[in-house]
C-alpha cells in the first residue's frame, strides 16, 4: 500500500484531467448472482463487451458471489448461459470473489494498519436514534476515535474531513463529492465478510481494469471506490475511467423493477426472442448508431460503438418496440433457419397435439406463411396446431363471433358444396370462395371469417387458402360439417 486519504482524498481536483492508463483497454462485468439475469445488466455487459470489442480490448468476467446468504449456484449457471446464449463470451473468466477471500483480507489488514479503518459496535438502531434530528443523513462518527478492537466489529472507512472525491465520467462529465456529505462506511461487516465497495476495488486493481461501464444506480458508491482505490494505492495512482449508464425505465417512466416488471432476460429466451434482436435492441437502449441504423449486425454495432455517444437520460424499455425488432429478425431469417429455431417450441412437452401426428413436411410447407405472422417463437405452436388436431382447439370468443353472424350458416353450407369439388390448390380455393361469396352477396373477408374459425378454430391465423391446401380436403369438410351442426344446420 502506497499512500494515505487526506486532504482531497487523494484524488485529483475538479478540473484536473482523468489519469491516463497504458495499454489497451480492461473493462469487467460483476453480476451477482441473486437472481436472473436482469436486462439492466444484460445491457451494461453487451456495452462493456462492445467497448472491448470496438477498442481491441479485453472483456473480464467476475462473479461477485460474496453474499453467502442471497447467492445460488443456479443464478451463476443462468448468467453464464444468458451470456453465451447472447452471444458475449467473455475473454477472461469467470473470476469468483468467494475464492478471493485472502486478497480481500490482506487489504484490509493494510488499511487498518495505515489507519484508514476503524471498528465500529454501533447497531443500525442506535445510528438512527443519534441522528434522527441530524441535517446530514448518515453515520455520525461516533466509534470514530474510541479505538475498539477490531475483532467482531464492523469496520469502517475513515472518510476525510474536509475535500471533494471528483468522479471523471465519461458520459455525465466530471461529477464532484463533497467529503463532508460521504459518511464513514463500512467496508467490513461485524462477520469479516467484505463488503462489494472493497471488494471490487481490490479486484479492479488486481485485474488492471481501466474503464468500469455500469448502471447510473451506482454512481453514489463510486467516491467510496475512489477514496479506497487511493489509500490501497497512493494519490498518484492512475485511476480507472468510469461510464454510468443510464437507468432503464419502463412506460410509466418509472425504474425498471424485478417486483413490478418483466426484467429477466431468461424470460425473453424462454418466450422465443431471438438473441440477435434482443442483443440489438439493448444496444440502442441509451446508444444509437451515428449512422441512423436501427437494425445492426454485430459487426456493424462494434464497428460503431462509442461510449462517448452514450446518452445520460434514462432509457424507456418499450416492449412493443422489442416485439417490432424481434418480428423483423424473424422474417429475415433463411426458411430453413426459421425451422430449426421453432423446433424446441414444438417439443412434445409444449405442444397440445400428440406427438406421432407431428408431420414435419406439413410444418416446413407452412412455415415461410407462419414466419411472416409471430412476433416470437413461442406463437408459432397456436399458428399451426390446427394442422395434428384431430379437431381444431377452439377459440370461444371467435367461435361467438361465428354464432353472432346470421349468414354464417349459409356460408359452411355454400362452402361444404363449393369444396367437395373443386380443384385443390391455394388458387382454385381463393378463386371458388370468391365466387362463392359473390352468389351470397358477402365480401371475400366476410366469407372467409366463419370458414377460418370452422378449420383452425382461430379468427386470425397462417393464410386460408393455403392452410386450407395443407391441411386436406377431407379433414376440411369434416370441420365444416361439425361447425355447420354446431350452428344448427342440417346434415344433409
Amino acid at each position: 500500500m502506497a499512500g494515505a486519504a487526506g486532504g482531497t482524498g487523494g484524488t485529483a481536483p475538479a478540473d484536473a484531467p482523468a489519469p491516463a492508463r497504458v495499454g489497451l483497454p480492461r473493462v469487467r462485468f460483476a453480476p451477482s448472482p441473486t437472481g436472473f439475469l436482469h436486462v439492466g445488466s444484460a445491457r451494461a455487459a453487451l456495452y462493456n463487451w462492445l467497448f472491448a470489442r470496438h477498442t481491441g480490448g479485453t472483456f473480464v468476467l467476475r462473479i461477485e458471489d460474496t453474499d453467502t446468504e442471497r447467492n445460488r449456484e443456479e443464478w451463476v449457471d443462468g448468467i453464464l448461459s444468458s451470456l453465451s446464449w447472447l452471444g458475449m463470451e467473455p475473454d477472461e473468466g469467470p473470476y469468483r470473489q468467494s475464492e478471493r477471500t485472502e486478497a480481500y483480507r490482506q487489504a484490509v489488514d493494510a488499511l487498518w494498519e495505515a489507519g484508514h479503518l476503524y471498528a465500529c459496535d454501533c447497531s443500525r438502531e442506535e445510528i438512527d436514534a443519534r441522528t434522527k434530528g441530524n441535517a446530514t443523513p448518515g453515520y455520525d462518527g461516533f466509534c470514530r476515535d474510541l479505538g475498539l478492537e477490531r475483532r467482531g466489529r464492523a469496520l469502517r472507512f475513515r472518510v476525510p474531513d474536509e475535500g471533494v472525491t471528483v468522479v471523471h465520467d465519461l458520459i455525465r462529465g466530471d461529477v464532484t463529492f463533497a467529503h463532508e456529505a460521504i459518511e464513514d462506511f463500512v467496508v467490513v461487516k461485524s462477520s469479516g465478510a467484505p463488503l462489494f465497495v472493497l471488494a471490487n476495488v481490490v479486484d479492479d486493481i488486481a485485474m488492471d481494469i481501466t474503464h468500469v461501464i455500469r448502471g447510473e444506480d451506482l454512481l453514489p458508491s463510486t467516491p467510496k471506490g475512489l477514496l479506497l482505490w487511493s489509500a490501497l494505492e497512493g494519490p498518484e495512482t492512475a485511476l480507472p475511467a468510469f461510464a454510468h449508464l443510464p437507468l432503464l425505465v419502463n412506460e410509466r417512466r418509472q425504474k425498471l423493477s424485478k417486483r413490478r416488471d418483466d426484467v429477466a432476460v431468461e424470460s425473453y429466451r424462454e418466450r422465443g426472442y431471438l438473441a440477435p434482436a434482443l442483443r440489438n435492441y439493448l444496444a440502442l437502449l441509451g446508444w444509437s448508431d451515428p449512422h441512423g441504423r436501427e437494425i445492426l449486425t454485430v459487426e456493424e454495432m462494434v464497428g460503431s460503438f462509442e461510449l462517448s455517444e452514450v446518452n445520460h437520460a434514462p432509457a424507456f424499455f418499450d416492449l412493443k418496440k422489442l416485439e417490432w425488432m424481434n418480428k423483423e429478425y424473424l422474417r429475415a431469417m433463411p426458411v430453413d433457419d426459421f425451422v430449426e429455431a421453432s423446433r424446441p417450441w414444438l417439443a412434445p412437452d409444449r405442444v397440445p397435439w400428440p406427438p406421432e401426428r407431428f408431420e414435419e413436411g406439413m410444418f416446413r410447407t407452412m412455415a415461410p406463411l407462419v414466419q411472416e405472422r409471430v412476433a416470437v417463437l413461442s406463437e408459432v405452436p397456436a399458428m399451426v396446431d390446427f394442422l395434428f388436431l384431430e379437431e381444431p382447439l377452439m377459440d370461444e370468443s371467435s367461435w361467438a363471433s361465428v354464432a353472432a353472424d346470421e349468414g354464417a350458416r349459409a356460408v359452411l353450407e355454400a362452402a361444404l358444396d363449393t369444396y367437395s369439388t373443386c380443384e385443390w390448390s391455394a388458387e382454385a380455393l381463393h378463386r371458388a370462395t370468391q365466387a362463392m361469396a359473390d352468389s351470397l352477396d358477402r365480401k371475400l373477408n366476410k366469407a372467409q371469417a366463419p370458414i377460418r374459425v370452422a378449420v383452425t378454430g382461430r379468427r386470425v391465423g397462417p393464410p386460408l387458402f393455403q392452410s386450407l391446401e395443407v391441411l386436406g380436403r377431407e379433414a376440411v369438410l369434416e370441420r365444416l360439417r361439425a361447425a355447420r351442426d354446431r350452428l344448427g344446420g342440417t346434415t344433409g
